[in-house]
């Protein structure tokens, strides 16, 4: 795919999320990263039933830690960093091919550590009524790479 988007799930905790969005990297050409430690095991069949038949075609890798997994990016790899906290939201960010998507856990979202440090590279999902907390980690990650996607006419 001309737009190589990676998505990174940091200490994903539901499998059936993870398969979801494994699917929906599998659709998009997208590559899938795992920050452990993570709230199951791989194998787990609720994340293959999520995943259906596609998760061996997927291109997923798995990574130690969040600081480790940022610190071996190429300096110039271009992220973006999505929580309810970010002061932009998606719609005012411009995406570049071959982008890492970051994506924090279920329960908490991104540590504030990570937001505050990239600030600037941080983006939002606008959501109009302050009753709802969040969105499903796998429906934001919908619309973030369709959004990307979108933009870079791939």
């Amino acid at each position: 795919m001309p737009h190589g988007l990676h998505v990174v799930l940091v200490e994903p905790e539901i499998p059936q999320n993870t398969g979801n969005i494994g699917r929906l990297c599998l659709a998009t050409g997208s590559t899938l990263h795992l920050i452990e430690p993570m709230g199951f095991e791989i194998t787990h069949s609720r994340l293959k039933r999520a995943g259906l038949d596609y998760w061996e075609h997927l291109k997923v890798q798995i990574h130690p830690g969040i600081d480790e997994f940022i610190q071996a990016l190429p300096k110039d790899a271009p992220k973006v960093f999505f929580s309810k906290k970010a002061g932009r939201t998606i719609y005012e960010h411009r995406f570049v091919p071959g982008t890492y998507l970051f994506f924090g856990k279920e329960t908490m979202g991104l540590p504030d550590s990570i937001v505050n440090a990239y600030a600037a590279d941080s983006v939002r999902i606008p959501m109009y009524d302050a009753r709802v907390r969040s969105l499903n980690l796998a429906n934001s990650v919908g619309i973030a790479i369709y959004e990307a996607i979108r933009q870079l006419g791939a």
